[in-house]
């Protein structure tokens, strides 16, 4: 059993609230979950509105298609309107 685990950290320049930060991130973490069936949730950052770090957790039996799944998930982040890709860490356990 292989375990990936991605840190993603995305600016949110249109929120202006919590409010507003909510509602982009939650429509994506559901995204997430339905394409890629990944465990994620907000780990950092909870109380500024325009920043916003997302755990995402994978389990695979083998690491090639893991690797595959992380990078197409750094690829919706970049291709996600409201979010902009600031930074990302992987680690594969």
């Amino acid at each position: 059993m292989i375990v990936g685990i991605l840190k993603v950290d995305v600016a949110l320049f249109d929120a202006q609230t919590l409010k507003d930060k909510r509602r982009v991130t939650h429509g994506f973490k559901e995204r997430l979950r339905n394409k890629f069936n990944v465990s994620v949730s907000e780990v950092e950052f909870g109380d500024l509105p325009k920043r916003c770090l997302l755990g995402i957790a994978m389990v695979a039996r083998e690491s090639r298609p893991l690797h595959s799944q992380l990078d197409q998930i750094v690829e919706m982040v970049r291709h996600t309107a409201g979010l902009t890709l600031l930074n990302y860490e992987r680690e594969v356990l």
